[in-house]
């Protein structure tokens, strides 16, 4: 055997070994992607990875998630904010499962960048009770809002409408509280009233109420003003009064008793 052929009957094989683990680095998501505590498995049907990270004690979303996660489970946390973009370099992402946490309200951008695939997002058993109003204006996904203490205020009802095509799960809703008292404990679709114009109303009557305690104070002072100076000349003249009369010179009495 020459020296050929002994470099290629080692080259061959190392060549092969390269090859196998190239393609187990392209199919199967090392244990570095994966973030800590979860769980990270292909999904062959769909073409992207299962991450599952519930009961994980999470207190926020990890900030480093695979791109190619399309099923993402992150329920039963600890998670009580969901940032603007948290999500926004997962472009196959499916299904999102944020239930069980303590998640008080969401930004316009939490679901940004994934707006064209999700499919499937569950945010029931949270703390929500605000949402901006543009919060799932661009979703097609169906939403899961089920158990969550909603402030039904102008910005939900914003809200709501931008979910026409989810009338089951805007049926869910449940005002927890609100500036009408009488909404409290019922279905916010049952509210016929435009809480928008409510606020508005409600914030011009705190500026007709604010304009009108300062007309107020200005005449009290006015009034205080004007009393205060009449009490000073009151005063004044009594003053001028006590004072005793001016003593005559004595030219003026020979002159008056000449005249006499």
């Amino acid at each position: 055997m020459n020296l050929l052929d002994l470099w290629l009957s080692r080259s061959i094989p190392m060549c092969l070994l390269l090859q196998s683990l190239v393609l187990m680095a392209l199919c199967f998501p090392s244990a570095s992607m994966c973030p800590k505590g979860c769980i990270c498995q292909l999904d062959p049907h769909l073409h992207g990875l299962n991450v599952t990270c519930s009961q994980s004690r999470l207190k926020e979303i990890p900030p480093t998630l695979p791109v190619n996660t399309v099923l993402l489970r992150l329920d039963h946390n600890q998670i009580g904010a969901v940032p603007d973009q948290a999500f926004h370099g997962l472009r196959v992402l499916r299904e999102l499962n944020l239930s069980y946490n303590a998640v008080e309200t969401l930004g316009e951008g939490a679901f940004s960048g994934i707006e064209g695939t999700l499919q499937v997002l569950d945010l029931s058993h949270n703390r929500i009770t605000s949402v901006h109003k543009d919060a799932f204006a661009r979703l097609k996904a169906r939403v899961i809002v089920d158990d969550n203490p909603w402030h039904c205020d102008c910005a939900l009802q914003q809200a709501i409408s931008g979910m026409a095509h989810n009338r089951e799960a805007t049926a869910r809703v449940l005002c927890r509280s609100s500036e009408l008292h009488d909404l409290e404990g019922r279905p916010f679709l049952a509210v016929d009233t435009d809480l928008c114009n409510l606020a508005k109303r409600t914030t011009d009557y705190a500026m007709l109420v604010t304009m009108f305690g300062w007309f107020a104070m200005v005449i009290s002072y006015v009034v205080y003003y004007v009393r205060q100076n009449q009490e000073d000349a009151r005063r004044h003249l009594e003053y001028l009064k006590s004072l005793p009369s001016k003593p005559k010179k004595p030219d003026e009495a020979d002159d008056i008793s000449t005249v006499v």
